[in-house]
């Protein structure tokens, strides 16, 4: 922050869903500000399979395997050990879908992840056959969803203000990326301005579908695109 403004935040709880490729481009920013600020990331979550369930359709616990609900079941598991283990685990399957384009979100690719990160392929069934880790889930997705939060990247600071984003793609690292943290954060200041959107033109439309590309191949689903309540 600039002199005589507010102190620079250290914590920031973000909340994510693995299989959104717009939360993954920010998670990749944010960790270049924690690598150039000690910034303390707590990674929390957020459905947008719940957010965006049809009417009459299940919810995401009421079904046997859910793409991004079970991903996250496997992120509680392991941070109930370490939230180091969920920082890797969301890079490492957040890189698997939306850089390499497979398909984490099935869990035999999920196992195999974990075996890549050295850790047991075992955790996936242990996650899915312990209800608490969706009850942790489904928690941490209604305590902010309760307060009008619809989509990932959600930003949570330590006297409960919530941002929504940025939404970006290429996103900044280094200095650049500070910058970027120093003036979102700057949004704290001002809990009365709500929103600020560049329109997209068609150039910026191909660079989003050409960076997405990866996710847009692996996924297994149609995505929902609702507007900005």
């Amino acid at each position: 922050m600039s002199a005589g403004g507010p102190a620079r935040p250290t914590a920031v709880d973000f909340h994510f869903d693995i299989m959104c490729p717009w939360a993954y481009q920010t998670s990749l920013w944010i960790r270049s500000v924690r690598e150039e600020t000690g910034l303390d990331i707590r990674w929390r979550f957020f459905s947008l399979e719940e957010i965006n369930r049809q009417e009459g359709k299940k919810h995401p616990w009421e079904r046997e395997w859910s793409y991004g609900w079970s991903m996250m079941r496997v992120g509680a598991l392991l941070r109930r050990e370490d939230m180091s283990l969920l920082d890797r685990w969301y890079a490492e399957a957040g890189k698997a879908l939306h850089v390499d384009g497979r398909k984490p979100h099935r869990p035999e690719v999920a196992e195999a992840l974990l075996v890549e990160m050295g850790l047991d392929p075992g955790l996936v069934a242990s996650a899915i056959g312990d209800p608490t880790t969706g009850d942790e889930v489904k928690a941490e997705h209604d305590r902010v969803a309760s307060r009008g939060a619809f989509g990932v990247p959600t930003l949570v600071f330590h006297d409960d203000q919530m941002l929504f984003g940025p939404v970006l793609v290429d996103p900044p690292g280094g200095a650049a990326a500070v910058r970027l943290w120093d003036l979102t954060t700057g949004w704290l200041e001002f809990p009365r301005v709500y929103e600020v959107q560049r329109p997209k033109s068609a150039a910026d439309i191909d660079a989003i579908a050409t960076a997405f590309s990866p996710y847009l191949e692996a996924r297994d689903w149609f995505s929902v695109q609702n507007p900005t309540p």
